[in-house]
């Protein structure tokens, strides 16, 4: 819904009345985004949740709506604002540490336009993250489940942030800060921003490299330990089928506060996806997470979470606004992480998903 609203505005100055006639374009929109899912797990997890590393689609053996949101967004020339709430598994994953209602804000933030002549803006609230290829709207991403690397990195944050596109559209700069890693709310106790960039290059329509980096600490001040963390990724369209995207996440924390000792993780993820045409398409998804020292996820065990995952996915695009999707994904872990119905372990976890998605 797009309004142009035509305005008199009346301004006082001394003994002098003015009478000024601005035009100004605004425009209103409201849209929605429903995807229900259905995902079997074969190691059959007792209390019908998978694995605590995954975030989306997380629910075993039962119909669920991973994420469903409604939005609002306003925009003018100089301003803009965006409001969604939101609910679903994803929401309860992924937000379990905020308070209330903040739980169900998917978005919320609001922006000025700093220079007339250049693309410039100051934005602040809560925003989607500025880090990774991948989102928690599943028709936005190419394989139907988010990768580890994906559910082990932000999906959302709170801050403020300054960003710059260029007049070609070639370049984007971002600089962020930040309330913490993945954060509405602070930490109790802590007192310390995070901060954040990005720069995303362009040089065609086929080709999109990107470098996003967190810095901060997401602890209380008592034991602080500051964590550096790099996300590199691009993603090349070679013809009308056939594309790419890589990405490789590498994080550094202290091992304790005030230490010059580090540990350490990284994840490499790489998605092929192939069209067919403006219907069906596939997707194979190859990844890898290793986290010796539990910094992201704590296995216990002795080699620490060191895990391998392929995945393969179908897509049918039912209508100009509905896709249905199915997946078969596997992870392989060194160790035997995974838990069984009768609370064995098992270095093997296979699970398939199919979703509806449909967005308005």
């Amino acid at each position: 819904m797009k309004t142009r609203l035509i305005t008199t505005a009346l301004m006082l100055t001394g003994n002098s009345l003015f009478a000024q006639d601005s035009t100004e374009e605004k425009s209103l929109t409201i849209s929605g985004y429903v995807e229900a899912y259905y995902s079997y797990d074969f190691n059959k997890p007792e209390n019908n949740t998978k694995s605590s590393f995954l975030y989306s689609y997380n629910r075993n053996n039962e119909v669920n709506i991973n994420l469903a949101y409604i939005k609002a967004a306003y925009s003018t020339e100089k301003i803009r604002a965006n409001l969604a709430l939101a609910a679903g598994t994803y929401v309860n994953a992924n937000y379990s540490a905020e308070p209330g209602v903040l739980k169900n804000i998917y978005e919320a933030n609001a922006g000025i336009r700093l220079a007339k002549k250049a693309n410039l803006w100051l934005d602040a609230g809560i925003f989607s993250s500025h880090i990774g290829f991948e989102s928690a709207v599943g028709k936005d991403c190419w394989t139907l489940t988010r990768s580890l690397m994906a559910d082990n990195s932000p999906y959302f944050e709170t801050g403020a942030k300054l960003s710059y596109t260029s007049k070609n559209e070639k370049w984007f700069l971002s600089a962020l800060v930040l309330n913490g890693w993945q954060r509405i709310q602070r930490v109790d106790g802590n007192t310390t921003p995070a901060f954040g960039t990005q720069v995303t290059y362009k040089p065609s329509e086929k080709v999109t490299l990107n470098y996003s980096t967190f810095v901060g600490n997401d602890k209380p001040d008592s034991v602080r330990k500051m964590r550096y963390f790099n996300d590199l990724y691009g993603i090349f369209q070679f013809n009308g089928k056939f594309s790419a995207a890589a990405g490789i996440d590498y994080g550094l924390e202290q091992k304790s506060k005030g230490s010059s000792a580090m540990n350490t993780w990284y994840s490499p993820a790489v998605i092929l996806k192939y069209t067919f045409d403006n219907k069906n398409a596939i997707a194979v998804r190859g990844e890898y997470y290793n986290d010796e020292n539990g910094v992201i996820i704590s296995s216990g065990t002795p080699n620490g979470f060191k895990t391998f995952g392929y995945s393969i996915n179908y897509d049918r695009s039912i209508y100009n606004k509905a896709v249905w999707r199915i997946e078969v994904r596997n992870l392989n872990s060194k160790d035997d992480i995974f838990v069984k119905q009768d609370r064995s372990l098992t270095a093997n976890d296979l699970f398939i998903t199919t979703a509806l998605a449909i967005s308005f």
